[in-house]
């Protein structure tokens, strides 16, 4: 007889004193077959203290920054389903069964709690958000051939395929970027469901920089376009080479075909810098093509494996 699939609710927290308490009591109501680990992430006021009142099995991470908070949840908790959410409250509790019914139920391997085809717009109080969504949901759909509604949302659920087999390497908040290029890359099964959004309750306080934290996270983008498709960065890098060196090789063509002479050997040799960094650039993305599809092949073997040694309900 099977025993009955466990469920882990992931909460990272770094100053959530004002909205702790009611995320663990709101998460423990909607699953009262999970566990609540709140991990606390250096946190300067009660955080811990109120999670514990609530009923929160409690821990701490020294190493700032979500990713590591989440890189230690992964490697700590066993579940057979790893629901993920945020301390300030912004997520309602009540989507949490559903997200789990289709990763226990229905095999998915990521559920994203997809806010912007709800109530994102108009609760969201800060400047841009909106428009940075938008542009990192349409960057990474387009690269990665994804159809994925909300990229950086906090809310999910995890198989646990996914949550050991995922290698994070990011520290920070762009986590939800790497994990849902990293799911859309290795094929696994991606499903959505539309959650309500709300702002945060009053005394809490963003730890998000719109600006700075924008550009944290195209450039994960970009570094995971080249780890994960190689062949296309370069590609486009070749191209953009290809492009300079005809642009200066065209006008001396055009000056040697009318006179036959080579007035300027600087411009002349420019060009051909450009064209053999071109074909090195594509050189290079075929080697690394062929290192990524070899990393595929030996992932599907290492998701067995971790199959072997807890197999999915």
């Amino acid at each position: 007889m099977n025993e009955k699939p466990t469920v882990a609710v992931l909460i990272p927290c770094f100053n959530e004193e004002a909205a702790i308490a009611k995320v663990v009591a709101d998460f423990r109501a909607a699953l009262p077959e999970a566990t609540v680990f709140v991990y606390d992430n250096n946190s300067t006021d009660r955080t811990a203290e109120r999670a514990r009142e609530a009923g929160a099995v409690v821990r701490r991470e020294p190493r700032q920054g979500k990713g590591n908070v989440l890189r230690s949840m992964f490697r700590d908790i066993e579940a057979d389903c790893y629901v993920l959410t945020d301390g300030d409250d912004t997520y309602p509790a009540e989507a949490a069964p559903g997200m789990v019914r289709l990763v226990l139920g229905e095999r998915a391997d990521m559920v994203v709690g997809d806010r912007l085809s709800s109530t994102y717009a108009r609760e969201n109080k800060r400047r841009f958000h909106n428009f940075g969504n938008e542009l990192v949901r349409r960057l990474v759909n387009t690269v990665f051939r994804g159809n994925v509604p909300d990229i950086m949302t906090g809310y999910r659920a995890f198989s646990r395929d996914f949550a050991k087999s995922f290698p994070i390497l990011s520290r920070g908040f762009e986590i939800e970027t790497e994990m849902t290029i990293h799911a859309l890359d290795k094929n696994f099964v991606v499903r959505s469901v539309p959650v309500a959004y709300r702002d945060r309750p009053a005394g809490g306080t963003s730890k998000l920089r719109t600006i700075p934290d924008g550009l944290r996270v195209l450039r994960t983008i970009a570094n995971l376009s080249k780890n994960y498709k190689p062949l296309a960065f370069f590609s486009l890098l070749g191209l953009v080479a290809l492009a300079g060196s005809a642009v200066l090789f065209v006008p001396v063509l055009a000056e040697y075909l009318r006179s036959g002479l080579v007035p300027h050997f600087p411009r002349l040799i420019v060009s051909g810098v450009l064209l053999t960094l071109s074909i090195l650039f594509w050189i290079t993305g075929l080697i690394l093509d062929t290192v990524v599809q070899k990393h595929r092949q030996l992932f599907e073997l290492h998701l067995h494996a971790i199959r072997r040694s807890g197999p999915r309900p």
